[in-house]
């Protein structure tokens, strides 16, 4: 298998955010391994294994996703759907991390079952913050479902 193990996948196309996130998660230790999608469409293919991602390991399952709402090609809403209604993919962690303070947003993302909704503080302290916490939590505390919960697809 040529996959590697991803712990977060992070999906921002501000290249700003993006730059403030990767760096809060590196300078924490929390993350040596993040895959970054700057579309909604490149999300989808890299967790499903299309396109430029296409391979023989079926699905590439991070450890936690960290999605922003306003994306190109495919919006953030309609990735977390795929996702989360996904029998393989559904377990993954997803939180929201965007600076729409739309309550359909809010409401329609938590019903298709969204693990934290984040809206970007717009001080960069804070948002640096904001993401080291996230990793913390998730990557570190949370207890993740057991592999078999996935469908057997357990990264050693």
């Amino acid at each position: 298998m040529h996959s590697h193990a991803v712990d977060i996948l992070l999906v921002e196309d501000n290249p700003d955010d993006l730059e403030l996130a990767l760096h809060a998660l590196r300078k924490e230790n929390l993350a040596n391994r993040i895959q970054v999608a700057r579309d909604g469409e490149e999300a989808l293919d890299y967790i499903f294994s299309r396109g430029d991602y296409a391979g023989a390991n079926g699905y590439n399952i991070p450890k936690l996703i960290l999605l922003d709402l306003k994306l190109p090609k495919v919006d953030g809403i309609e990735v977390l759907r795929q996702i989360k209604t996904h029998p393989r993919t559904k377990t993954i962690p997803v939180v929201i991390l965007t600076s729409s303070t739309e309550q359909r947003d809010l409401v329609e993302g938590y019903s298709l079952g969204v693990n934290g909704y984040i809206q970007k503080p717009v001080d960069f302290d804070q948002f640096r913050d904001t993401v080291k916490q996230i990793g913390l939590f998730w990557l570190v505390i949370n207890e993740p479902p057991p592999a078999t919960a996935s469908s057997g697809n357990q990264v050693s």
